[in-house]
């Protein structure tokens, strides 16, 4: 049985050999072992991938004497995932259908590991690429005076289905934080980089206007202060003179579905950790 382990605690010594000793003692076969240390804030991090004989491993048993035996003493924070257990994945999209389209021909090909078990939108345009790829799809319309019962309907399916986590394809409504406190750090959004310079509905029009660069894309968290959650991925492409607002545009949702893509392969693959608004990612 293959599980993945991802600690943080207080940088101290003896950590690495003090885990290493307590899986090989139970069995365990460690296959992969990434740590780094955050010497401004004096934490440790630690990612371990390892094989357990199936019969033999017990989740329950494991957790509770790592507890008891490491965690308490080292002030961790830990989690322990199991791979054949699939992470369950909720889109949410609106009109916009490139970052979808990615998504789900990778989903189909094999190269996102996770069970998929609906899409949700608040309009009803992209329901033929649901339809397509065979996920269920709910309407839910989004107006001011709905809102907060929409989110009430997609916290009631979000929970029917037990989603590990949201992923936002292009979902142009601002989540609430009664939907954020229950998917802490298991939001995925995506977005243009030119934040905080080129906000509002035309931003590749203005950077345009402004003859930028660069434009690129950005992949977080969502937290409860808008576009500044922890940055997962992101990613740029140089531009000049000669292109286009149309070219400008179709660059950066180029950029758009590549970088949430690997946020989400990344989250997928337990690679990401949080902390103080910024992430760790493993290799």
């Amino acid at each position: 049985m293959k599980t993945t382990i991802l600690i943080h605690c207080p940088d101290q010594s003896g950590i690495i050999s003090a885990v290493t000793t307590f899986i090989h003692s139970r069995g365990g076969n460690i296959t992969y072992l990434d740590q780094h240390v955050d010497q401004q804030a004096d934490v440790f991090f630690m990612r371990l991938e390892s094989d357990f004989k199936k019969n033999a491993f017990q989740p329950i048993d494991f957790k509770n004497e790592f507890n008891s035996t490491l965690a308490d003493h080292y002030q961790m924070e830990w989690s322990l995932d199991l791979d054949e257990t699939l992470p369950k994945m909720a889109i949410f999209v609106s009109k916009y259908n490139h970052c979808l389209y990615d998504i789900l021909s990778r989903f189909n090909s094999g190269e996102l590991n996770v069970e998929i078990p609906f899409i949700i939108s608040n309009h009803e345009d992209l329901g033929y690429i649901a339809n397509q790829f065979k996920i269920p799809f709910y309407h839910i319309p989004v107006t001011k005076d709905s809102k907060q019962e929409a989110e009430k309907k997609q916290l009631r399916l979000l929970k029917e289905h037990k989603v590990d986590f949201v992923v936002l394809a292009r979902y142009m409504q601002i989540i609430s934080s009664g939907l954020i406190n229950e998917f802490p750090n298991k939001i995925i959004n995506i977005h243009h980089s030119f934040l905080p310079a080129f906000a509002g509905a035309k931003p590749y029009h203005a950077a345009f206007e402004r003859g930028v660069k660069i434009i690129g894309a950005t992949s977080h968290y969502v937290t409860e202060e808008l576009d500044a959650g922890p940055i997962i991925e992101q990613d740029v492409t140089t531009v000049s003179h000669s292109h286009t607002i149309k070219d400008f545009i179709a660059k950066g949702r180029d950029l758009e579905k590549i970088v949430l893509s690997r946020a989400v392969a990344q989250h997928i693959e337990r690679k990401t950790m949080v902390y103080n608004n910024k992430t760790v990612i493993f290799s």
